[in-house]
């Protein structure tokens, strides 16, 4: 029987996908005492790489909130293959969102939104969690956010 936050993630209807790998000289996560920090994601759908583009330009909120969404789904994925159990996460410590945006696009925060409300959705009241939302001039492979987590674990 799976556990409760896989229990939370099928009533959501998602699935989480295979865990990536790095795509440079680095690892995906460091597991370093009661905390586990996950590196970067990018919006990986099952078909690669989605939503390419500038928010304020190509993307809306809503849109760059979809990526965010996807993101934070790939930050589970990397948990579940750091821990073997979701159920080991203690809490979601903090989320730091990277939004690829025009300079006078000032919605970074509500963008990231749709990292941080899928995170309270998936771990209830785990996901509560401290966060920054910047807005940058590039992502790798030109994607619109990249999503990255400090997890407390046990």
């Amino acid at each position: 029987m799976s556990g409760e936050i896989e229990q939370r993630l099928a009533a959501l209807g998602v699935t989480l996908p295979q865990a990536a790998a790095p795509a440079a000289n680095y690892v995906p996560f460091v597991r370093t005492g009661s905390q586990l920090f996950i590196s970067g994601q990018i919006p990986m759908g099952p078909n690669g790489i989605e939503h390419k583009g500038k928010l304020g330009a190509d993307y809306g909120v809503e849109q760059g909130q979809v990526a965010a969404r996807l993101c934070a789904i790939n930050l589970l994925a990397q948990a579940k293959a750091a821990l073997g159990d979701l159920d080991k996460v203690v809490r979601l410590v903090k989320l730091v969102g990277f939004v690829n945006c025009t300079p006078d696009f000032g919605d970074q925060p509500k963008v990231v939104n749709g990292a941080s409300d899928f995170m309270v959705e998936a771990l209830g009241e785990k996901g509560r969690h401290a966060r920054s939302a910047v807005g940058v001039a590039a992502l790798p492979f030109g994607v619109a956010v990249e999503v990255e987590a400090i997890f407390e674990v046990s």
